[in-house]
């Protein structure tokens, strides 16, 4: 991994959402955690992703933002070769927490499942990937208007994500 423009374990802590690339080409949003250098991503023989990673587990991983009010645009993109593992319910239950909240007894029962169901039983499987390659893109710009925004004369930066 190489430096980059941003803190990238600040921007992938925020519970945004990824896209996911796996032969096919598929690509799908999944919600992710990012802890020691590793996305984990949670599914389950009851989906596509889990045969197609069991059948070749080269993918690829974007997460990004984009803010037209700000001109705030990153990016992180990561590829490797994934890995299906057991699921293990307290990395289950700090996901769901950053994208769904602390108090459980306001979630979704389809979420709170997966933290009490028997995960062999229903098959619940991480997918994780560490990436062999990672890269971090801030290409954000002043918006029109703004204070930091270039003269009219200046050439164009990126207008649209």
């Amino acid at each position: 991994m190489t430096s980059t423009p941003f803190d990238v374990d600040a921007f992938l802590r925020r519970p945004l959402t990824a896209r996911l690339a796996t032969n096919g080409p598929t690509v799908r949003p999944v919600w992710f955690l990012w802890e020691d250098g590793t996305f984990w991503v949670l599914t389950g023989p009851w989906t596509r992703l889990f045969a197609r990673v069991r059948n070749d587990p080269d993918i690829a991983l974007v997460v990004d933002e984009c803010d037209l009010a700000t001109g705030r645009v990153r990016q992180v993109i990561a590829r490797g070769s994934a890995r299906l593992v057991p699921f293990d319910v307290e990395r289950g239950r700090r996901k769901l927490v950053r994208y769904l909240g602390a108090d459980e007894s306001r979630w979704d029962t389809r979420f709170v499942h997966y933290l009490y169901d028997d995960p062999a039983e229903r098959g619940t499987t991480w997918l994780c990937l560490t990436p062999s390659s990672l890269t971090a893109t801030d290409l954000s710009y002043a918006p029109p208007g703004s204070a930091a925004a270039p003269a009219a004369d200046s050439p164009p930066g990126p207008r649209s994500c």
